[in-house]
């Protein structure tokens, strides 16, 4: 588990530096240019998406040069360019264009990261390894929060951009934490060392795969940006420093929640964590359609935490354990691919359901997507062990 700590340290700076901003994007672009929620919205889809279409061929880069760290390297590298573009930016396009700069980081340093964390652990503990590293992961985005709220709340006009310059300290830090990482690199036979992104050998991937990317599709089209989270929080009568606070509760509930419900994974099977996740999910945006009230908001921002933890480290371990050891790094980034594609027209789709209809509509229509996926998932999802004997 060392290499997977000092991989999940690198997240931990990371994810403070990154999410001392990222809460305040949707505030910025309302309050410093005008931008409306169909905008903020536009704006969100784009960058995750551009920055999705490159996480397949960040894997497929790792599976066919076997170079993970390198690649994973020069994508949280990325991140210090990303808060210097903020400061540049005068305008809603130039939020866009530091947006897209960051995304495409995570494009590019997702998958080969991912791989860098299954191959520091056995298949009988992936569960446990993946929720180490998105424990430390949130743990880090929640301290990033935390340092923002005090910051802002300790000055009335407190000026965005410096935030965006003290947010590369941690950036800095976390790519420090890359000299402590060994690359193991799994014995594949010469043959396999040429991974195949062609439509064939997508055909024959396991099937179980194949209907997990189909139900992730499905999932994310109503699985828009968390921006529209903060901005019903602020609809609800939440101030700029509250807002933050929840979603600080948020990445606190998904830190504490990580690795236990990994480990549980390892035991019980990835199928009743993933159900269980995205029922929750469909719980949670339930409640957002209708809260109208600021105590219930808390108990929706700890539940949203929740689902995290049940999905985000419990499906890449599921996808690590059943995909072809010679294209792990490649399913890794088309999972996360496939739900950046599916990010822009869910986060255009929440945006103008939230214009037209306000915003009870988009809620609704996420959740309905959510309780379809988890139907999906207990009818034809089989357990590990149907799989592995199939």
């Amino acid at each position: 588990m060392r290499n997977i700590f000092f991989i999940g340290l690198v997240s931990f700076f990371t994810d403070i530096s990154t999410e001392m901003v990222y809460p305040l994007i949707p505030l910025y672009l309302t309050g410093a240019f005008g931008a409306t929620p169909a905008l903020v919205g536009l704006i969100e889809g784009i960058a995750e998406s551009l920055a999705s279409l490159l996480k397949v061929y960040g894997g497929y880069i790792a599976d066919r040069f076997q170079k993970k760290k390198a690649l994973a390297f020069a994508g949280y590298a990325t991140g210090i360019v990303y808060k210097l573009a903020l400061l540049l930016a005068a305008s809603w396009l130039g939020v866009l264009a530091a947006r897209a700069i960051d995304r495409m980081g995570k494009g590019i340093r997702t998958a080969p990261r991912d791989v860098l964390v299954s191959e520091s652990a056995d298949k009988n503990t992936l569960g446990k390894a993946f929720g180490l590293h998105k424990s430390l992961d949130m743990a880090g985005a929640a301290l990033g929060i935390l340092f923002t709220h005090y910051l802002l709340k300790g000055s009335a006009n407190y000026e965005y951009k410096k935030l965006f310059l003290l947010s590369v300290i941690p950036a800095l830090l976390g790519l420090c934490m890359f000299f402590f990482i060994r690359e193991n690199k799994p014995k594949i036979r010469a043959a396999e060392h040429k991974p195949n992104l062609s439509l064939s050998s997508i055909k024959n991937l396991n099937g179980q795969l194949k209907l997990y990317l189909l139900v992730v599709l499905l999932f994310t089209l109503g699985n828009s940006s968390n921006t529209f989270l903060l901005l019903k929080a602020k609809a609800v009568g939440f101030g700029d420093t509250s807002v933050i606070m929840l979603y600080f509760i948020y990445n606190a509930a998904a830190a504490a929640l990580s690795l236990p419900l990994g480990r549980l994974s390892d035991r019980v099977g990835r199928k009743k964590l993933l159900v269980c996740g995205y029922m929750v999910f469909a719980a949670v945006y339930f409640g957002f359609a209708f809260a109208f009230n600021q105590s219930f908001m808390y108990i929706l921002f700890i539940m949203y935490g929740a689902y995290t933890a049940m999905i985000t480290g419990v499906e890449r371990a599921f996808v690590a354990e059943i995909a072809p050891t010679e294209l792990k790094g490649t399913m890794l980034g088309l999972q996360a691919t496939i739900a950046g594609i599916a990010l822009l027209p869910a986060s255009v789709i929440t945006g103008l359901l939230w214009n037209a209809f306000g915003a009870v509509a988009p809620f609704l229509y996420g959740a309905t997507l959510s309780l379809a996926a988890a139907l999906i998932l207990a009818l034809f999802m089989k357990n590990r062990s149907a799989i592995e004997s199939a």
